[in-house]
């Protein structure tokens, strides 16, 4: 077989220019020494990814990934009963959870989720809503998580 010239590697990314103001630029270059960033386009890829994510999420019809995390007072009547119950009645948007007992009332409990974004904003503000909720977040991602189990049609007989 004959050698063939070495093939040129197709690019991986797009350069782009960003202009930017010079105290924005310091600032930039702050954080990225900071949080230890290689490079800018480091810092302003995560940046582009977040917003993207963002945009996705007000959209609503969006499949994405993401995590609930509640703080809440366990020792409010029935509400880790209600939270438990909330997230049996959205099974096929509730992917686990865990929760951690911070201190002898506070609670820390971190739900992993997947669906469209609207609907898994909209299991968020209910749990949030409970009474006895401290406080909350909803982070999203633009990621999807590989089905758990192949469906029904797609199995051989």
């Amino acid at each position: 077989m004959k050698t063939s010239q070495l093939e040129k590697p197709t690019s991986l990314v797009s350069r782009i220019s960003v202009s930017l103001p010079p105290d924005l630029l310091t600032e930039l270059d702050a954080m990225v020494e900071s949080r230890g960033y290689l490079s800018r386009s480091q810092a302003i890829g995560e940046m582009v990814n977040y917003q993207l994510a963002e945009h996705k999420r007000r959209l609503g019809n969006e499949v994405m990934a993401g995590t609930l995390t509640l703080l809440y007072n366990r020792a409010t009547r029935g509400l880790q009963g209600k939270l438990a119950d909330l997230q049996y009645q959205h099974i096929a948007e509730v992917i686990s959870s865990l929760h951690v007992h911070l201190t002898e009332d506070q609670m820390l409990e971190v739900v992993l989720v997947q669906g469209p974004a609207a609907k898994l904003q909209a299991i968020a503000d209910e749990m949030l809503a409970q009474r006895g909720v401290i406080t909350g977040r909803l982070q999203l991602l633009a990621a999807v998580i590989p089905p758990l189990h192949a469906p029904a049609d797609a199995i051989e007989e």
